[in-house]
C-alpha cells in the first residue's frame, strides 16, 4: 500500500475506532433524554407532504469546552467555537429516487446561545457505507461540520441521505437528484423543528459539503436558486473536494494513477452496485466483477458493513476487481454506464448569484483536484467566477481538516 493510501485509510480507521467511545461518553456526560418527541400533528397525519417532520430525538448536548475537545481530538481548529451545541435526530418525509413517498433522517444542530433567530447551514456528508456512521446516528467524523458551524452560532441541517441513518432501504450512492430532494426536505424539517425548539430560522442558507457531499452542495445550491423552496435564500456556497466530473476527471483518474488503488476499488465497486439499481449497467455481477468478487460485492454494500470489512474483502486494484471487458468499457463508457456518469455531472453548469469558494488539494488521491478545476471552468463558462482554495499536498481528509474551519470563518465574513 502506498504511503498516501495508507495514511488516508488509517485516518478513517482511527476516527471510526473512536466513534463508539466518543458517542457513549457524550450521552453519559450529558444525561440527555433520548426518547423520540413526536412533531405536533405529524406522526399520525396521513399526508405525505415532503419535508413534513415525523419525530425529533435529542442525541447530543455539549458545552463549548466539550465541543472544542471533540474537534481538537480530530485535529480540527477550534478558534471559531463560541457556543455549546444541542443536536437532534429528525425523521421526516421525502421521496425515493422514483418519486415514491419514504422517510429519511438527519441531524439538526443548534447553538446553545447566540441570537434567537438563526441562519442555517446545510452540510452534506461524504461517502459512507455503514448507516450507523451517518450524522444523526454516529457521534464522530460526520458531526464535525455540524459542531463547527453550530459552535459559531448557526443552525446546521445535515441530512443522512436516503438509506443511511434510520432511513429505510439501501443508499442510492452518488444519485445526485435524490440526495438533493433529501437535502431540501431536511431543510424543511429543520425549519419546523427549530421553531418548535424555540430557535426559529431566518431563511438564509449557507451550503457546504465534503466529497460526495461537495457535489450535493453544488446541486442543492442550484435547486434553491431555481426555487425548490422559496422560503430559503441561498447566501453562499463552499463545497470541499467534490467529484463534480466523473466522465472527464474521476473515472479517467482511476487509470492514470491520480486515484490511489484502495480508494479506487472502494468507490468504483460502491458506485457500480448502487447505480445499477437506477441505470441498466449489468444484469449479472459477473459481467462486471471478477470471481470471487462477483458473488460478494453487492452484499458488502447493504448498509451494515464497516469500510474496513469491504476493503479487505475486495482486491487491491480496479484492474483486479473488474473483468477485462468491463475494465475497458469503463474507459469508453456507453449506454447505462455513460448515463450514470452524465446524469450526475451537471452540478456546476449554472450561474450562482452568491459567493462561491471551492476547496481542494493537489495531494488528494481520492477526488483529484481536476474535478474542482472542471467545476470552476463550468461556472466560468456561465459567467460566474468562483475562487479555488488549494490546500496543497494533503490527502482527501487532510483537505477536509484544513477547509472545514476556513469555511466557518468565511461564512462569518459573508454574513457580516
Amino acid at each position: 500500500m502506498r504511503d498516501d493510501t495508507r495514511k488516508t485509510h488509517e485516518t478513517r480507521t482511527s476516527w471510526r475506532t473512536r466513534r463508539g467511545l466518543a458517542g457513549g461518553a457524550a450521552l453519559l456526560l450529558t444525561g440527555i433524554a433520548v426518547a423520540p418527541v413526536a412533531a405536533a400533528g405529524e406522526r399520525s397525519a396521513p399526508g405525505t407532504r415532503r419535508g413534513a417532520l415525523v419525530s425529533v430525538t435529542p442525541v447530543a448536548d455539549r458545552d463549548a469546552g466539550e465541543v472544542r475537545a471533540f474537534l481538537a481530538g480530530r485535529d480540527i481548529a477550534t478558534d471559531s467555537v463560541r457556543y455549546g451545541v444541542r443536536a437532534y435526530r429528525l425523521t421526516y418525509r421525502t421521496v425515493d429516487p422514483y418519486g415514491k413517498p419514504t422517510t429519511a433522517t438527519g441531524l439538526l444542530t443548534l447553538p446553545a446561545g447566540g441570537g434567537h433567530r438563526l441562519d442555517l447551514v446545510s452540510d452534506t456528508h461524504g461517502t459512507m457505507v455503514n448507516r450507523g456512521y451517518a450524522p444523526s446516528a454516529g457521534d464522530d467524523f460526520g458531526r464535525v461540520p455540524s459542531y463547527l458551524n453550530a459552535g459559531a452560532g448557526r443552525a446546521v441541517a445535515a441530512p443522512d441521505y436516503l438509506g443511511l441513518g434510520e432511513g429505510p432501504g439501501r443508499h442510492p450512492y452518488m444519485d445526485t437528484r435524490s440526495s438533493v430532494t433529501a437535502s431540501v426536505d431536511m431543510l424543511r424539517a429543520s425549519r419546523t423543528a427549530a421553531r418548535q425548539l424555540g430557535r426559529p430560522l431566518t431563511g438564509d442558507v449557507y451550503a457546504t459539503g465534503f466529497s460526495q457531499g461537495g457535489q450535493v452542495a453544488m446541486a442543492l445550491g442550484r435547486a434553491l436558486r431555481q426555487g425548490a423552496d422559496h422560503t430559503f435564500r441561498l447566501k453562499a456556497l463552499a463545497p470541499i473536494s467534490g467529484p463534480y466530473d466523473l466522465e472527464g476527471q474521476e473515472i479517467p483518474a482511476l487509470y492514470d494513477g491520480r486515484v490511489n488503488d484502495v480508494s479506487g476499488v472502494f468507490y468504483t465497486s460502491y458506485w457500480l452496485v448502487a447505480q445499477n439499481r437506477l441505470h441498466s449497467i449489468y444484469q449479472d455481477p459477473a459481467e462486471v466483477f471478477r470471481a470471487p468478487y462477483a458473488s460478494r460485492v453487492e452484499g458488502l454494500y447493504d448498509g451494515t458493513h464497516e469500510e474496513e470489512e469491504i476493503v479487505t474483502a475486495l482486491p487491491r486494484s480496479v484492474k483486479e476487481l473488474l473483468t477485462p471487458a468491463f475494465y475497458e468499457r469503463m474507459r469508453h463508457p456507453t449506454g447505462g454506464l455513460l448515463a450514470a456518469m452524465r446524469v450526475n455531472d451537471h452540478t456546476c453548469d449554472w450561474k450562482p448569484d452568491v459567493p462561491v469558494r471551492l476547496y481542494t488539494g493537489t495531494g488528494d488521491t481520492d477526488v483529484p483536484i481536476g474535478n474542482t478545476h472542471s467545476c470552476v471552468a463550468q461556472l466560468a463558462e456561465r459567467g460566474k467566477r468562483a475562487r479555488l482554495v488549494n490546500q496543497g499536498d494533503v490527502d482527501h481528509f487532510g483537505v477536509f481538516k484544513e477547509s472545514a474551519p476556513q469555511v466557518v470563518r468565511w461564512f462569518d465574513a459573508v454574513r457580516d
